[in-house]
């Protein structure tokens, strides 16, 4: 069964706004909550979907290869589960309903995410490379081993939740569970923290990594590199690292998505006559034939010499693209080459040429 439309699944028009995406997933989302029609599957599966729809139309960058090359673009595998949707969507809920969806495990919290902006030259976005980067994040406290107690004396469970870190309440058709305000989700309580790290369980630490970036990248691609990221508390996962490119552009060349366009200014008896060019493609030396008559803007295509693709095989094309330079300043003899060549173009060619050269001396 295919996919339906993104937008159509939230209700939205294809040019609809960040906060209108968001408004049409809340109403799906309230509309097929499971909560509503705990057996049927119809309505799961159409909070999944939404879901789904949702994680990449908030993306602005999943957003445009959608709007580009549709579900292909985005190679989502949807959500399993209905607990997949809200542990990606945790914070969104809370911001809807006013509540966290989230639940503890034994104080358990994911390490935040990294973000690092790398600069790369053009030619190594279309090759790939390999980049060492150093960052900070945090590691866990070697005093207090995470705990951010001063001694195993000073955590006292919380009084409010029992330990568990959050409450259950109702709410309409809900059943949900909040974080602790007491101890913060913690279950416990620190009554004197850790010197070393001053109850924050972690500590910054400077790492350095090997990034590989692969052939084809542009500006505002982002790397994940997951567990990567900070550290997390009470044995839960670490976060991603992110690492987000910026391609500086060439001197030389122009890309175009997977194709790459060379200026290549030639003279004005090069064009009118052809001639053999050497060029510099991306990886060599090229010899090109350009034909006589060539005119301002031609392009001479070289097939798969452009930027390998990012999603499967191949490569695209090299364009040059013909700039027939006119000379500024010409000498007597020169001016009058050009004249005798203009009149006798006038005399063989009637009526008068609309060439730039006869237009040149007329």
């Amino acid at each position: 069964m295919s996919k339906r439309d993104y937008y159509e699944v939230l209700g939205v028009a294809r040019d609809a706004s960040a906060q209108e995406i968001k408004a049409g997933y809340r109403k799906a989302a309230i509309q097929y909550h499971p909560d509503r029609a705990p057996d049927c599957k119809e309505s799961e599966d159409k909070f999944k979907e939404a879901a789904e729809a949702y994680e990449v139309l908030s993306d602005p960058q999943k957003k445009q290869m959608y709007d580009r090359f549709g579900h292909q673009g985005v190679h989502s595998g949807g959500f399993q589960d209905v607990s997949d949707v809200f542990s990606s969507f945790g914070s969104i809920f809370e911001d809807f309903f006013g509540f966290s969806t989230s639940s503890r495990s034994d104080g358990a919290q994911r390490g935040e995410h990294i973000r690092y902006d790398l600069g790369i030259d053009f030619k190594e976005a279309v090759f790939g490379v390999e980049k060492t980067i150093q960052y900070t994040k945090n590691v866990t406290c070697h005093t207090c081993g995470g705990t951010g107690a001063r001694s195993p004396a000073d955590i006292e469970v919380c009084s409010a939740c029992g330990g568990s870190g959050y409450v259950r309440r109702s709410q309409g058709f809900f059943t949900v569970q909040t974080v602790c305000s007491a101890c913060g989700g913690e279950g416990v309580i620190i009554k004197k923290p850790c010197p070393t790290c001053l109850g924050k369980k972690t500590l910054e630490q400077e790492e350095e990594l090997t990034v590989k970036v692969p052939a084809g990248v542009e500006s505002g691609v982002k790397l994940r590199l997951t567990g990567k990221g900070q550290e997390g508390t009470g044995g839960g996962p670490a976060g991603d690292l992110y690492v987000l490119l910026d391609v500086k552009p060439s001197d030389t060349f122009i890309r175009d998505g997977d194709d790459i366009i060379l200026p290549l200014a030639i003279s004005i008896t090069q064009a009118a006559l052809g001639a053999e060019l050497e060029i510099e493609t991306l990886e060599e030396t090229q010899t090109i034939a350009v034909p006589a008559g060539t005119q301002f803007g031609h392009k001479i295509c070289l097939p798969h010499k452009g930027v390998p693709l990012l999603r499967g095989s191949g490569r695209g094309d090299l364009y040059v693209l013909i700039q027939v330079m006119v000379p500024e300043k010409l000498n007597k003899e020169q001016k009058n080459l050009l004249q005798e060549l203009a009149q006798s173009w006038n005399e063989k060619n009637q009526p008068a040429p609309t060439s730039f050269l006869g237009r040149l001396f007329e």
